[in-house]
Order: C-alpha cells, then sequence, then structure tokens
C-alpha cells in the first residue's frame, strides 16, 4: 500500500465551534487527524466547547492539546468585533461571521506557514484566493448539496440581480451575505472538493464539475455511546430525530401516521418544531409524542423499533449514523446520504411520497423480524464503515490526493 503524503502544516478553517456536536464535532474528529499525524498548523473557527474525549475514543485530550500555551494552535474568533453584528437577521449576522472567519484564515495563509488549506463551503472565498496565488492546495469541503442543488440556473436569477441593485442602505447589508456566485467561485478555486454522498456528487456533476474534483466521503459515529438496546420494544415505536421541519419530510410523517392508524404504535419526534410544522403538531394525530430537543439522542434510539427520516435534501444526515449504530432499521431517502442501502439495513423510498412512506412503515409494522435483521445488519455497516476512525482514513486519503494533484 502506498504511503499517505501528509502536509506539513494545515490550515484548517470552519465557521463553526470545536467540539460538542453537529459541525462542530465533524471538525474535532477532523483535527485528531492532524494532531496525531503531528502536522496541524493552526485551527481557526468560532468557539465551541473542545472537550475531553470520552473514555472510548481516547487519544491525546483535545482540550490538553488547545490549552496547553506552549502549542497553542487554534484561534477562537467568539470575541470578534463581529459580533456587534448580532442584532441583525440571521443570513446577514451569519455573513459576516463567515466573511469575518474568511478574512482570519486569508492573513493566516498568507504568512507563508502552511502547504494546504482545509476550508468549508461559504467561508472560504478569499483564502482560496490567497491559496491559488501562493500554489498551495486547498480541499473546500460541502455540508450538503451543490449550491444550485441539482438544477441548472442562470449566472444570476433575477432576485439576484435585484439584490445587487438595491440602493443604500440596503446594499451595504447585501454585502455582507455570502452569494451563490461567491460559492460558486470557491467551487472553481478549490483543489478538491469533499462531497458526502453520491447523491450530493450528482449534483456538483450535473453543474459540470469535473468528476476527477470531487472526493466522495462520509462521516463517522462513536460507536460505542451509540449501541443497540437488548431487545426491541413490545410496541411498534418509530423515532424521528432532527429539526421538525417541511424540508426533512414531517408532514408528510404526521399525515401518514393518521391515515396508518397502525394498532400498538406510537410516533416519537425529537427536535425542535419549526413555524411551519408547529400548527400540524397541534392537531397530531393519536399515538404521536413529541419530545422537542434532546441532549440523550442515543437513549430516544434505543427505546424505538424503526427511524424514520423522510428528507428532501441531506449532505449526509447524523442521525441516519447514530440510528444504524443503535440497530435500528430505517426508512429514509437517498437524498438522506449513503447509509442506508435499500432492503440490506433499511427501506429507502422516494422524498416527498406518502404512499411510499405508508407502505415502507406498514411493512415493517407487520414484520417485525425483518426489521430486526435490517437493524442488526444496519449496526454491523457502521462498525465496519462508518466509525471516526475510518472517517479519519478518508480525510487523510483526501488530503493525500490534495498534495498530489499540486506536485
Amino acid at each position: 500500500m502506498t504511503t499517505l503524503r501528509q502536509p506539513r502544516a494545515l490550515l484548517y478553517s470552519i465557521a463553526a465551534g470545536i467540539g460538542g456536536s453537529g459541525l462542530d464535532q465533524v471538525a474535532a474528529e477532523s483535527l485528531r487527524a492532524s494532531i496525531d499525524g503531528n502536522f496541524l498548523g493552526r485551527a481557526i473557527a468560532y468557539g465551541g466547547k473542545i472537550q475531553n474525549p470520552k473514555p472510548s475514543e481516547a487519544r491525546q485530550p483535545l482540550t490538553s492539546f488547545f490549552h496547553n500555551k506552549r502549542q497553542s494552535k487554534i484561534q477562537n474568533l467568539s470575541f470578534s468585533p463581529v459580533k456587534l453584528l448580532s442584532p441583525l437577521p440571521r443570513d446577514y449576522y451569519l455573513g459576516a461571521k463567515k466573511h469575518a472567519l474568511d478574512r482570519a484564515a486569508a492573513h493566516q495563509l498568507a504568512t507563508g506557514q502552511y502547504d494546504l488549506l482545509h476550508t468549508w463551503s461559504g467561508d472560504a472565498l478569499e483564502s482560496l484566493h490567497v491559496a491559488n496565488r501562493l500554489g498551495l492546495p486547498s480541499l473546500l469541503e460541502i455540508p450538503t448539496w451543490h449550491r444550485n442543488k441539482g438544477k441548472i440556473k442562470k449566472d444570476k436569477t433575477w432576485s439576484e440581480i435585484q439584490r445587487d441593485a438595491a440602493p443604500f442602505p440596503r446594499s451595504v447589508l447585501n454585502r455582507l451575505l455570502v452569494t451563490r456566485q461567491q460559492v460558486m467561485e470557491e467551487y472553481a478555486r478549490a483543489t478538491l472538493l469533499l462531497v458526502l454522498s453520491e447523491k450530493a456528487k450528482e449534483t456538483f456533476l450535473v453543474a459540470g464539475l469535473p468528476e476527477e474534483k470531487l472526493f466522495l466521503t462520509s462521516r463517522g459515529v462513536d460507536v460505542e455511546r451509540f449501541t443497540p438496546a437488548p431487545a426491541p420494544p413490545e410496541k411498534f415505536r418509530a423515532v424521528f430525530v432532527g429539526s421538525l421541519s417541511r424540508r426533512k419530510g414531517v408532514h408528510h410523517l404526521l399525515e401518514v401516521w393518521r391515515r396508518l392508524n397502525l394498532k400498538d404504535a406510537e410516533l416519537v419526534l425529537v427536535g425542535a418544531p419549526s413555524k411551519e410544522i408547529a400548527p400540524l403538531l397541534a392537531d397530531a394525530p393519536p399515538g404521536v409524542i413529541v419530545r422537542g430537543f434532546v441532549q440523550d439522542v442515543a437513549t430516544e434510539l434505543r427505546q424505538a423499533a424503526v427511524h424514520i427520516f423522510p428528507s428532501e435534501c441531506e449532505g449526509s444526515a447524523k442521525v441516519t449514523y447514530e440510528a444504524a449504530a443503535c440497530g435500528l432499521p430505517q426508512i429514509t431517502t437517498r437524498e438522506s446520504g449513503d447509509v442506508v442501502r435499500d432492503g440490506e439495513n433499511g427501506l429507502l423510498i422516494a422524498p416527498n411520497d406518502p404512499d411510499a412512506l405508508a407502505a415502507a412503515i406498514q411493512h415493517l409494522h407487520a414484520h417485525r423480524d425483518l426489521a430486526a435483521h435490517l437493524g442488526a445488519a444496519g449496526r454491523r455497516r457502521v462498525v465496519e464503515h462508518f466509525t471516526w476512525d475510518h472517517f479519519r482514513l478518508r480525510l487523510l486519503r483526501a488530503y493525500d490526493m490534495a498534495l498530489r494533484a499540486t506536485t
């Protein structure tokens, strides 16, 4: 096996935190690869909790690594002056934060101390300009799909033309936004794009990006924290975990649950309700339990018989990894990522198809032995392919590919 080429000094930047959950966890697990390889130059982020790893993840503690003053390699922008803009509407404030992070990364990169940039879509145009000028390779991580979401769009839509022609003071505010045009330029300037699923990859191919520029990767899961229950519940308990929104298909799930009226069954919704879904929850059918946001997702999953996630657009949904690690069969969509294979460890349905969703739920309700078989296969699949160690190995391969592309 060819030895993977590693950078000498990596610059990592993300407009999120390090540690915790979601993208913060992805950032922390990514940095473990550079810490283990002793090639982290600097990480720039917006705070977050740099947490000690759990015993099952024992390595050099991230807390002690970053908080050792002799080798502090993290730049925390939590107290940046951009925080003064927090009263602005969300899109403007988020854009301002991303631009501030990008400027900080560009300034660092210009010092000439680094030989690889790893950054995120929407956070990176100025730093990618510097990387191109210095001839440095770069990885751009894409958390969802291509910005055009698999559609062919004009260089500028009518609404974008109106946005750019807005009068003062709106024109000043609009300069804080991260525009679709800026993201397109990031795609063009980066050496390699990290995409999270086959479906996400397709959206880039449709937009005309060359396949050799796309590196297909995936997330990971802690298989010692997310574990199967000793036995499935006697009641057919379905669980949905995620923001309760139309994009994730919650409206269809509620409609189907009412229609099916299954015996000895309940649907548990875990996540914060969106404004669009709140009225539907007020009139939810019998057997629907709204948990809201919970800290201990693993416990909710272990109490379920099946995980249902009929989303129409994801990068690679974190909960599909977690549910599989908990030994749950899943009903989900190809648009949610590549963890679930149809008929192997779950059932794939088309998004926005209530009839297909109803048929899949009925099938697993009627065939509990099949559900148990699919769940066990899901657990095996994550243990064999989707631990955080697997995630870091894929990341090292991406670094190797980017470095070789510029030599």
